[in-house]
């Protein structure tokens, strides 16, 4: 036992402090008894989702059936005893709870019989999803107005004779008071809470899809969650933090997908000036290389209507390409003036010339372009610049969703050994980190990463010198197309060529090396060691590029050291991917990625009971479960105790003197 001239004054300062919350020996003990018991449980389940791409009815279906895991727990519980039809109609319960018993009310003969039948079901599911939890944690997922009644339920047997009476008189009386509803209802919900531990999205929330603001309402509500920003959840943050070349690239990509709900619906962005400004100058223009590359069922639009909308596309793509000439000027260490392609164009012979080489232009018309000064805004541009800048820096549920990417987003986290980022680490071919300079100073592998996340974060931070923050803000655009950064990593973003030209050779975009070099375990095992992972169940953890799986590719790289879980969640990728996405299950077990089929309609799923269908790929199997000692949070439970076990010895050698 140390006595109290062994401490130093700063472990003696900390004891002192750590106890006013344990003031005495009991207390404290009480403590260390429950954080060891705490370490012995299983590991709670990790939740790996990618590239969601404002697909929301599939994200949120996916949350709610947590990846096929409800389904696997209720095979285990009723695998013999219920049909497969009575199954799956309880899963969609689970999934769907008011909408499912609006369903079953209609057609059901007995409900009472029903509702007995059902809560009986779902509790002894919320009693398996539960188990891996303390009774402390539990009791917080509760919903208020039935905790007392779902803890007394959750924590008796009903092969208890004794509680049978008792616990088929709770169920009762929930039933004859007419609180079935409710209570099914806040029953469902907690499994769905409780099955998953903690959720980690690992970037591309925005962009494509027609609901990116309604992900982003579900997250901010979500128990646990952490999001490592992409490519399109930077170019968003870029535009609401008022860069405009960032603000028109998010237009142009809504306009390209004919996806306007998220900045009509959802941020309140005004489009009517793009409109007018757009057919006034394009209003004998055909726009045809501009029409939307698709829509979504769920927003149809008339044929009159796609015209405006392709006439917006062409005006705001013009536009940016005139915004990003200023920006590149303003910046030349980004070395992409070449990236300009205006002064390019020959409109008289219909060509544009690149490197000597010509090459037929698809597009001629540019009524806003003086050839003479062919990046320099009109008057009306100029206007309706500043009017799109306004829409976008004063939408304050924007601003909610991008502090919340903030507070709860980086560019990467190191969570139980695993590293989550996006999209790469700038490599050199021969494996090695490559050096990228920002602001006159080299950074490379984990140090460029944190200094992009604090520049990111700088250009939120309107206390911050007026220089230094608008610095940031214009780098954030960099960070959406820039060949060295971090969560694009191309040699170019051709977005001019892929309009206004055919030439395969001139739209290409060369990864860097890291979408290469990755696929060795030598450099994985580097990477992982930069960023301070250990342990035996390591891994990088990938989105961004779509894994080719009807073309044989496989997420699963470097001998398992790196996976890839972006399987195609948005639609707009499914016929490139041949499947709609991938998912990643890390439970006490071990790890298995979820391979996912598409999914059909919210509607469906509810009606029909139809779910997503799955494929499990086990990428590690473990007989022996993992148990909460061998996680960060583990590690922090075990300081805790250390702590606590030296404020025991230093009272009971205060107490023996």
């Amino acid at each position: 036992m140390k006595s109290t001239s062994e401490f130093t004054p700063e472990e003696l300062r900390y004891l002192q402090l750590l106890s006013r919350s344990f003031p005495t020996v009991a207390s404290a003990s009480t403590e260390i008894i429950n954080l060891e018991a705490i370490l012995n449980l299983p590991k709670g389940t990790e939740h790996f989702l990618a590239d969601l791409h404002g697909e929301y009815e599939a994200f949120q279906h996916v949350l709610k059936n947590a990846s096929g895991s409800v389904e696997r727990k209720v095979n285990e519980l009723f695998g013999s005893h219920l049909r497969e039809s009575e199954k799956r109609e309880l899963c969609t319960l689970i999934y769907y709870p008011r909408e499912k018993l609006e369903l079953i009310k209609a057609k059901e003969s007995n409900l009472d019989e029903w509702y007995m039948v059902t809560l009986i079901q779902l509790v002894r599911t919320c009693q398996i999803v539960s188990s891996k939890y303390t009774r402390s944690k539990v009791r917080k997922a509760l919903p208020e107005e039935f905790s007392y009644i779902i803890q007394e339920l959750m924590h008796e047997s009903e092969n208890n004779p004794n509680k049978q009476a008792y616990l088929d008189g709770i169920l009762r009386t929930i039933i004859t008071i007419g609180r079935a509803d409710e209570f099914i209802v806040a029953m469902c919900h907690l499994i769905q809470r409780l099955v998953i531990d903690s959720l980690h999205i690992v970037g591309d929330i925005y962009d494509r899809g027609p609901g990116a603001h309604i992900i982003m309402d579900t997250l901010m509500r979500y128990h646990h969650v952490d999001i490592q920003w992409g490519n399109h959840d930077v170019l968003w943050m870029g535009a609401a933090a008022g860069n405009d070349c960032c603000i028109a690239n998010v237009l142009r990509i809504s306009l390209r997908y004919a996806s306007l709900k998220t900045l009509e619906d959802g941020y309140g962005i005004n489009l009517l000036p793009l409109a007018t400004f757009a057919m006034e100058q394009y209003a004998d223009d055909p726009c045809t290389i501009f029409q939307p590359k698709m829509t979504y069922a769920d927003a149809p639009y008339s044929e009159k209507n796609m015209r405006l909308i392709a006439q917006m596309h062409k005006a705001i793509s013009i536009i940016q390409f005139k915004l990003e000439a200023a920006l590149l000027n303003k910046h030349p260490e980004y070395g992409l003036n070449h990236r300009n392609m205006l002064h390019r164009m020959d409109l008289q012979r219909g060509v544009l010339v690149v490197d000597g080489k010509e090459y037929p232009l698809e597009d001629t018309c540019f009524p806003t372009v003086d050839a003479a000064d062919p990046y320099r805004l009109t008057e009306e541009e100029a206007e309706l610049v500043t009017k799109l800048h306004h829409s976008f820096v004063s939408s304050e549920r924007l601003e909610n969703h991008m502090q919340f990417l903030l507070s709860h987003g980086a560019m990467y986290k190191v969570c139980n050994s695993n590293l989550l980022f996006h999209a790469s680490i700038p490599m050199n071919d021969d494996g090695t980190f490559k050096e990228v300079m920002i602001d006159g100073c080299p950074y490379v592998g984990k140090a460029l990463l944190d200094k992009v996340d604090q520049m990111v974060r700088k250009a939120f931070q309107r206390h911050a010198e007026t220089a230094e923050r608008d610095y940031c803000i214009d780098y954030i655009w960099y960070l959406w197309c820039g060949p060295d950064a971090p969560p694009f990593d191309k040699s170019q973003m051709a977005t001019f060529e892929r309009y206004f030209t055919t030439d395969k050779a001139l739209q290409k975009e060369v990864q860097g090396h890291y979408f290469t070099v990755r696929n060795s375990p030598e450099v994985c095992e580097r990477i992982l060691d930069e960023f301070g992972c250990h342990g035996r169940h390591r891994h990088i953890i990938n989105g961004h590029v779509p894994v080719k799986t009807k073309k044989g590719e496989t997420p699963i790289r470097a001998n398992g050291l790196l996976l890839v879980i972006d399987g195609g969640f948005s639609r707009a990728y499914q016929p490139e991917t041949g499947i709609a996405g991938y998912t990643l299950v890390y439970n006490s077990q071990g790890m298995h990625l979820v391979q996912h089929e598409p999914f059909l309609s919210r509607q469906m799923a509810i009606e029909q009971g139809l779910d997503i269908k799955s494929t499990n790929i086990v990428v590690e199997f473990d007989a022996q479960r993992m148990r909460v000692r061998e996680t960060d949070i583990g590690r922090e439970l075990q300081q805790q105790i250390d702590d606590l076990k030296a404020l025991l010895c230093w009272r009971l050698s205060d107490a023996s003197r």
